[in-house]
């Protein structure tokens, strides 16, 4: 189990490294193996990002904030 500063840090780095690749995505020609590893990376963040929010968002319902 991770407490909730664990959480949210988790939840900050997983936002900085999704909106870094989202920069890159541009600069990579599509149907490259680099272009689809990064989409593939962006959407497992965007699934990483949704799980911990939904975590925390249970959490704090639980305790009434």
């Amino acid at each position: 189990m991770f407490t909730n500063e664990e959480l949210e840090e988790a939840l900050r780095a997983i936002t900085s490294m999704k909106s870094k690749c989202e920069h890159v995505q541009p600069k990579l020609k599509q149907g490259t193996a680099q272009h689809t590893l990064l989409i593939r990376r962006i959407a497992a963040l965007d699934i990483a990002q949704s799980l911990i929010t939904q975590a925390l968002e249970t959490r704090h319902s639980a305790r009434g904030e």
